[in-house]
């Protein structure tokens, strides 16, 4: 039987990321998520067909692009959410680190699932995934399910499935004024980091309105209007609260 070669539905390509791992990055943005996050600043990514690459044709192109990398750079696989072309970044980060390059994945984990056959792909992945970058949106379960449209259960269970196997993380999240900034949210968020036993880093990145364009474009509501960015002091404030260096 001939062996299904995969197939990557792809976005955009970033040639010289800066923010998406250590180093200097290749970022590919791949299509499809099913979350709908209020916030989303990339909604073009949510569905459509996207440029098809084989993984062997994505990693010939990103493998010119190399000498950029120096010592601790490498590629990042980032979306809409990766997860959902597990099988296409699989292949590609086999094919990269048969070549010693760093790769790291941007995910919210949403696909995640403790069901055998996709827990065996999952540990595919993992077993060629240096870094896993891990966007923690909010951990109360209603409130996730009504920013997101799905709960967040599984995106824990994930967490914690990587830290068991010893896998590193760094843990972001997006701060949005009066939605993911709560307090006591915040705290929890914080208990439940101190519990992975693998993270190297939390990022609190500040809500940007950079995207409100694409959902007009889109014919889509913004449902955030009026939201304002966050300052610096409320954005040190959950990054003090997060990294638990203030009470």
């Amino acid at each position: 039987m001939e062996t299904m070669i995969p197939q990557g539905r792809v976005h955009t390509l970033e040639t010289f990321g800066l923010v998406d791992g250590p180093g200097v990055r290749f970022v590919i943005f791949l299509k499809g998520c099913r979350m709908r996050c209020q916030y989303c600043h990339n909604p073009d990514t949510w569905s459509g067909e996207g440029q098809e690459w084989t993984a062997q044709e994505l990693f010939a192109h990103v493998r010119r692009y190399k000498t950029y990398w120096k010592n601790n750079g490498g590629i990042t696989v980032s979306g809409g959410e990766p997860l959902l072309q597990i099988k296409f970044v699989t292949e590609l980060f086999r094919l990269a680190k048969q070549e010693g390059i760093h790769t790291a994945l941007d995910t919210a984990g949403e696909p995640f699932s403790m069901e055998p056959d996709a827990l065996k792909e999952f540990d595919r992945l993992m077993g060629v995934t240096d870094l896993f970058l891990l966007d923690l949106k909010m951990m109360d379960e209603e409130g996730h399910r009504r920013m997101t449209g799905v709960g967040n259960a599984n995106i824990h269970e994930m967490a914690k499935y990587l830290s068991d196997h010893g896998k590193a993380m760094w843990i972001r999240h997006v701060l949005v004024p009066g939605l993911t900034d709560d307090e006591e949210d915040l705290r929890k968020m914080r208990s439940f980091i101190q519990r992975l036993r693998t993270v190297e880093r939390i990022e609190v990145l500040p809500y940007h309105t950079l995207g409100i364009m694409k959902w007009r474009d889109l014919g889509i509501p913004y449902p955030l209007e009026g939201v304002p960015v966050p300052s610096q002091e409320e954005i040190r404030y959950a990054e003090a609260l997060l990294q638990g260096t203030n009470g």
